[in-house]
């Protein structure tokens, strides 16, 4: 079996991860930083599974800022196929190709010749698993949302995920010279086979504790007084404990934040949160429990 191509580690220690990554605009805690120096240190890709709206998806956005790496992105979704993870032939080009042949030769053209000059680099169509693969500059590989996939999707994963090469049967076997940084995430809809868990390490992530994301809406939305940043956050958390067809996401709560701002509101009472309810509620239902529930009619 052909060993993986090798990856410089990326950050010196944990402190290094946390300090580059809030530069990057985002607030680590310390299971986050170490996992990820891990993920670094060791080569494997990173399983981030959780809620929607907990920050999966800009962790991978992050990585890329604080590493100068091209973020590439894999957006899953049911009915994905190798086509569109991994690449595709231009059959289109590839017929303008052969008709050109044979109005050339005025017959038909020797289909091996044919073959060879079809089935090259002019005619491949590189999507993302590929074209990551194929990168010399430093790469972070977003798998976003895989228990969205197929199952059959995972099986091509386990190629990509073990030895970082793809085999194409036309050209042969392309190999990473670079390995890039691999983050999945996942909402956690279906569980995802044991044979991809065990390539990965594993990071759970929840909403983050409240004096957390004040931190994270302070650093945000910087202009935001501290009073309202606190009130704005207690109201998200009690939201998010009702039961809402969909909860609060760290972003909504960041679009609230800013939403106050523009607004010129000082405080969150009921008619500012009544005014405001859908930056952050995108279902009536949603809004009607959030009004009776925590008394804003």
């Amino acid at each position: 079996m052909p060993r993986p191509p090798s990856q410089s580690p990326q950050f010196s220690s944990v402190a290094d991860v946390s300090k580059r990554l809030s530069t990057a605009g985002y607030l680590p805690d310390a299971q986050i930083a170490t996992t990820v120096f891990l993920a670094d240190r060791l080569g494997k890709p990173l399983l981030v599974e959780g809620p929607a709206g907990t920050g999966k998806t800009e962790l991978a956005k992050a990585l890329a800022t604080a590493t100068g790496s091209e973020l590439i992105r894999l957006q899953c979704y049911e009915g994905l196929d190798e086509a569109r993870a991994l690449y595709e032939w231009n059959y289109k080009k590839q017929l303008l190709r052969i008709q050109a042949s044979q109005g050339a030769s005025g017959d038909a053209a020797d289909w091996n010749t044919v073959h060879d000059d079809i089935f090259g680099e002019e005619f491949l169509l590189s999507r993302p698993l590929l074209t990551a693969i194929r990168r010399s500059e430093p790469t972070v590989l977003l798998i976003d949302e895989t228990d969205k996939a197929d199952v059959e999707v995972e099986g091509l994963l386990l190629e990509v995920l073990s030895d970082f090469q793809v085999t194409i049967p036309e050209l042969g076997t392309i190999t990473a010279t670079r390995r890039p940084m691999v983050v999945l995430t996942s909402n956690a809809t279906r569980e995802l086979s044991e044979a991809l868990k065990r390539r990965c390490l594993y990071l759970a992530l929840d909403y983050p504790s409240a004096e957390r994301e004040r931190e994270i809406v302070l650093s945000r939305v910087p202009d935001l007084a501290p009073g309202l940043a606190e009130q704005l956050v207690r109201t998200v958390r009690a939201m998010r404990a009702l039961e809402l067809k969909k909860s609060p996401s760290i972003s909504e709560t960041l679009d609230w934040a800013q939403t106050l701002l523009e607004l010129g509101l000082d405080t969150l009472d009921e008619p500012a949160v009544r005014s405001t309810l859908g930056v952050v509620l995108k279902h009536a239902s949603d809004q009607d429990r959030a009004a009776a529930e925590l008394r804003l009619n």
